[in-house]
């Protein structure tokens, strides 16, 4: 049964700009997420991607990011470049609270846009 569903769209541009100052990275994204830029050679649209996921991961709560941060939500990618995620301290609180146990996402770009969506599964 589908718990929850979110989008977000994010300009490239934006995040482009934000990535200028490192401690964006390190303040937004967890140590494995940066690992992932870096072996993607920070592509801005990977960054962006994973950005609005959590953006949409977020909606799917049903709470925005009020009373979790960015890095409670982590955007990885499996070996055919799938985008998962997993969910730590208050988000995944708040996830098992509205018995949500699965989340699915999928990212795509264009030039100036990524846009992220995400639905929650859980049982009846």
């Amino acid at each position: 049964m589908i718990k929850g569903i979110g989008t977000d769209i994010v300009e490239i541009a934006r995040i482009k700009k934000s990535i200028e100052n490192k401690r964006f990275l390190d303040k937004y994204f967890t140590a494995q997420e940066n690992t992932l830029f870096k072996k993607r050679d920070y592509r801005v649209e990977t960054i962006a991607g994973n950005f609005a996921v959590k953006e949409a991961v977020s909606k799917v709560l049903g709470t925005g990011f009020i009373g979790f941060t960015l890095t409670d939500i982590e955007v990885l990618r499996d070996h055919k470049g799938k985008p998962y995620i997993h969910l730590y301290r208050e988000a995944k609180n708040l996830a098992h609270a509205s018995q949500i146990r699965d989340i699915h996402v999928s990212i795509s770009h264009s030039e100036h846009y990524v846009v992220a969506v995400a639905i929650g599964e859980g049982a009846m």
